[in-house]
């Protein structure tokens, strides 16, 4: 029939032109993303130009739809494999551009990281602990910093009404009878009661601590190192030896110690140890107030009233002050590390100038 074959030549007539604009829109691509809007101009599956001539081949007659048909076929081959081999291209040229810009002299020396270093109170207490440990003593630091008025004040021999809760200036959790602890000594407690057979005790209860109190030598959190041996026949002589063998390890045996008697609720006597100034080797000057002697920690022998708040909890005899004797002893990191130092102010511990912190050797 005259002009029966018109719409399969419609259809092969367009295709030049789209060949042409498919190689304007890939001469045009630089880089993947305009790769895939041609791919989506002429391929797209709704509106790409070759799809919408592929609609198109249902409105032919079988033989003129076949003819067609294999000529759109050649063209969106022909289109596939071009865009396939234009993205090779992209990929191999943005490879070779990342390669030379991310290119390593190997020659050039070797860049060494920063090395990081541990603070200074880490330092001080780990050789607090070291000195300890190598004198027989366990290291006991599993206990809560949040904890309870029995094991920080009524255990200790502090009821109520004691006047030394006032030293504490404690900071007690809102709407609860909990409250942070203000010392390390709640740790002797917990561990005679968690440890009640045989009745013996050496330990030491490293730690952070909360009180309120802010100024150049004191911090709202600090860190206490305290001590407990519990055993039978344990004297004022045996803590008095310990301490001084304790603070020579540390400072050196050219510091001389001495011994005061002092007060604490839960020690009974009590002394506080001295150590001589390590600035001014104990000729008086402006750190130790013309004495020649800095206060270093506070000890004594342990209160019977110790023992028997923890008979009392433990619902038996364990700790018969008849039996057996004890002392404690407890000190600031932060002190020990100011006067190793020269440090005159706590704060720069806890302000993160790394211009002060590099000053310490690890």
């Amino acid at each position: 029939m005259p002009g029966s074959d018109r719409p399969a030549e419609g259809i092969v007539r367009e295709l030049p032109r789209l060949r042409q604009d498919f190689d304007a829109a890939l001469a045009e691509v630089r880089d993947p993303e305009g790769l895939q809007d041609v791919r989506t101009r002429f391929l797209g599956r709704k509106s790409g130009e070759l799809t919408l001539l592929f609609g198109r081949l249902g409105k032919l007659k079988d033989e003129q739809r076949r003819e067609a048909g294999r000529e759109l076929n050649t063209v969106k081959q022909e289109v596939e494999s071009r865009l396939e081999a234009r993205r090779a291209e992209l990929e191999t040229r943005l490879r070779d551009e990342r390669l030379l810009r991310d290119r390593v002299d190997v020659t050039l020396p070797g860049r060494m990281p920063p090395r990081g270093r541990r603070h200074p109170l880490t330092v001080v207490r780990e050789q607090l602990e070291d000195i300890f440990v190598s004198m027989g003593y366990e290291i006991y630091d599993s206990f809560p910093e949040i904890d309870d008025d029995f094991h920080c004040f009524e255990a200790l021999n502090m009821p109520p009404d004691h006047p030394a809760r006032d030293m504490q200036d404690t900071f007690y959790l809102e709407g609860s009878a909990a409250l942070l602890r203000t010392h390390t000594s709640t740790g002797q407690i917990r561990y005679m009661l968690s440890n009640p057979h045989p009745p013996r005790v050496r330990i030491i209860c490293p730690g952070k601590v909360y009180r309120r109190d802010d100024d150049i030598t004191h911090s709202p959190m600090f860190q206490q190192v305290e001590g407990l041996v519990v055993g039978p026949g344990i004297t004022l002589a045996d803590l008095k030896g310990t301490i001084e063998a304790f603070l020579h390890a540390l400072f050196g045996p050219q510091y001389p110690v001495r011994f005061r008697s002092s007060f604490f609720p839960y020690t009974e006597p009590s002394v506080e140890a001295d150590l001589g100034c390590v600035v001014c080797g104990g000729k008086g000057c402006r750190v130790c107030k013309g004495t020649g002697w800095l206060e270093i920690l506070g000890s004594g022998m342990v209160h019977p009233a110790v023992f028997e708040a923890v008979n009392k909890r433990l619902g038996r005899v364990v700790y018969d002050p008849e039996e057996v004797t004890g002392f404690a002893f407890g000190l600031g990191i932060e002190r020990v590390a100011m006067m190793r130092h020269g440090v005159d102010d706590i704060r720069l511990f806890y302000g993160n100038d790394l211009r002060f912190l590099e000053q310490f050797d690890n």
